[in-house]
């Protein structure tokens, strides 16, 4: 959700090189394309909301009112719907850490799923206590189902990974088993996306009004940085290791 769309538009353009076509809600929302796939979706905040600008993971759900019951009996807040939204329904809300998300039901965009092609690379919640947000993630959007397409979760160091088949869909990250909660994590979902330049992404948002908010991180088979929009909304670039020079 942005203040300005315009602004928006240009600037994710220039930073991932997206292009962006009407999403059949009217003029307050865009769908994002990345070589003429739908990537994401960006929204016009309306006036009266008093909300930050963020980036939003909206799963994918069988039956959204059940899920709304789900989230409510687990102690988390509905905050929006369920509502007719295009051609679903979604909601919003927050679980019992305050991190907020959103669930669709409805048709998604065939063979598109994150981990793969031009989707995010993967998302990643930053709470306090990994564990405990998996239970709650798991029990509401069915991730511990066995059936054909469930995604599977596992304990991993400090982390719990949630895989669709070889694709790493998501993490939660939190203090260790061993540990105490950590009280200075304001738990977010964040999103990654993926860029074949690091360094020309980090330019193109600085040029454009951003910012880098981390150093950047790598593994043996990627580097990626933490990123801010002009108007502060966070995200993360992901680029192959083999593009570092």
């Amino acid at each position: 959700m942005a203040r300005d769309l315009a602004a928006a538009q240009h600037f994710y353009a220039g930073v991932l090189g997206w292009e962006f076509r009407a999403g059949g809600l009217g003029d307050a929302f865009s769908v994002a394309l990345h070589e003429g796939v739908p990537v994401a979706g960006i929204g016009a905040l309306a006036e009266r909301l008093d909300m930050p600008v963020a980036w939003t993971p909206y799963f994918a759900v069988a039956d959204a009112d059940v899920t709304a019951a789900r989230i409510c009996e687990r102690g988390a807040t509905m905050a929006v719907g369920p509502l007719a939204f295009g051609t679903g329904r979604a909601g919003l809300a927050a679980d019992p850490a305050g991190a907020v998300f959103g669930f669709w039901e409805g048709t998604v965009v065939p063979d598109w799923s994150v981990g793969h092609g031009s989707a995010p690379v993967r998302l990643e919640l930053h709470t306090r206590e990994a564990f405990d947000a998996a239970v709650f993630y798991g029990e509401v959007l069915g991730w511990a189902g066995e059936g054909p397409g469930c995604c599977v979760a596992s304990y991993e160091h400090d982390r719990v990974v949630l895989r669709h088949g070889h694709a790493t869909v998501a993490r939660i990250s939190g203090g260790t088993g061993d540990e105490a909660p950590d009280p200075g994590i304001r738990p977010r979902w964040h999103v990654h996306f993926p860029v074949p330049d690091l360094e020309g992404a980090v330019a193109a948002t600085k040029r454009l009004g951003g910012g880098a908010v981390a150093p950047v991180g790598t593994s043996t088979t990627s580097r990626w940085v933490d990123l801010a929009d002009p108007d502060g909304a966070r995200f993360t670039v992901v680029a192959p290791q083999d593009t570092f020079s």
